[in-house]
């Protein structure tokens, strides 16, 4: 199929531009959590923690946005040429896929910050605006909670691996073109 795109079968540049930054910030924040999970506890640990935290509610707000966005301005879809190619199971892994990583959009941060108000320590936004606490205090729920978190997380970074291999085998085997619907280049 030519790799030329047809503009009907793009997504917005709202579109594109939430779906680049949120990508960036879920890899980032992803390797930032694993890197800070096991340092001894000190300041830094404590400073990089409450990063964590801003970047999780960002994040969280990030996808609100972007569901909001979403559900005004639908996806265009798939071009028919491709549709007609993919096997049953790769449509329903397409459809999955995304609606999986969508809800683990909400689910990771809120259990992230569950844990936190769980654990005893608020959330305070860029260290000025305390957000309130989601549960109350509960060492016990907040090992359940902060395993949730972790649980979550790992499956929300093996959805973007899928998704980033998907959109690799479009775009280098298949050639189809399907990468540049989400392009930034028109």
């Amino acid at each position: 199929m030519n790799t030329a795109h047809n503009a009907s079968n793009r997504y917005n540049t709202t579109s594109i531009l939430l779906h680049w930054i949120l990508g960036i910030a879920l890899i980032a924040i992803f390797c930032f959590g694993i890197y800070m999970a096991d340092l001894p506890f000190s300041p830094t640990r404590l400073k990089l923690f409450n990063w964590h935290k801003w970047a999780g509610v960002t994040i969280l707000a990030l996808s609100a946005l972007r569901l909001v966005w979403r559900l005004t301005h639908p996806a265009p879809a798939l071009p028919a040429k491709i549709e007609n190619a993919m096997p049953a199971w790769q449509l329903l892994a397409h459809k999955g896929t995304h609606l999986g990583l969508y809800a683990l959009f909400f689910v990771v941060p809120l259990m992230g910050w569950a844990y936190s108000s769980a654990a005893g320590f608020p959330v305070v936004l860029f260290g000025q605006f305390p957000l309130p606490d989601l549960v109350g205090a509960d060492k016990a729920l907040a090992e359940t909670l902060k395993a949730l978190h972790k649980a979550s997380a790992f499956a929300l970074a093996l959805l973007v691996v899928l998704h980033v291999a998907a959109a690799l085998k479009h775009h280098f085997i298949d050639r189809d073109g399907l990468l540049n619907r989400m392009s930034l280049r028109g």
